[in-house]
């Protein structure tokens, strides 16, 4: 009986292998053409992925190109003006001395005039101070090259003038604590 089993068994093993040993070349043409088909359609939805981003890339590029103009434009613009609302407060300074000037002609009340042009001169220092403006103190101060440019020296009148500024030229100025123009000094040696 084990035989029988056995021998049946075998045929069907044959029959298996015999199924699987057939020629299957028209699959594999099948299968080639369809994996062709495949990989022209993968390459066409990539080409279309590829011009959209390129066409994407170019549209970008051109935005940024005219933002960058834009900005340059505006930045242009507001250079030009930057200067125009100190101007504009600066021109009742000017009437102010226009105004000084025709009273030196005709008054002969030399204090008067005086006491004017000290009113427009402490106007106008107002002014600067508003925009951020301030002199640089040099009286009895110790001489810093950030802030100070030494003209010459001299010798110092007494022990406690030495390395300090003993005369000021010409006052310097900051700007938002950035000085926009040294202060011309003398220093004691």
């Amino acid at each position: 009986m084990k035989k029988e089993k056995h021998a049946e068994e075998i045929p069907e093993v044959n029959e298996v292998k015999q199924e699987t040993e057939t020629p299957e070349t028209p699959q594999v043409e099948e299968t080639s053409e369809q994996a062709a088909e495949q990989i022209a359609d993968d390459l066409e939805v990539l080409t279309q992925k590829c011009a959209e981003l390129n066409d994407k890339n170019l549209r970008l590029m051109a935005e940024f190109d005219n933002y960058r103009k834009r900005t340059l434009k505006e930045r242009m613009d507001l250079i030009k003006t930057a200067g125009e609302s100190v101007l504009v407060n600066m021109l009742p300074l000017i009437d102010d001395f226009e105004r000084a000037q025709k009273a030196m002609e005709t008054s002969e009340d030399i204090v008067a005039v005086k006491e004017g042009v000290e009113l427009i001169y402490n106007k106008f220092i107002a002014f600067l101070m508003q925009n951020g403006v301030k002199a640089i103190p040099t009286e009895n101060e110790e001489f810093n090259t950030d802030l100070h440019e030494a003209i010459t020296t001299l010798p110092a009148p007494t022990e406690d003038l030495k390395g300090k500024i003993v005369d000021c030229v010409s006052k310097g100025y900051t700007l938002n604590d950035k000085v926009i123009r040294f202060s011309k000094v003398v220093v004691g040696e």
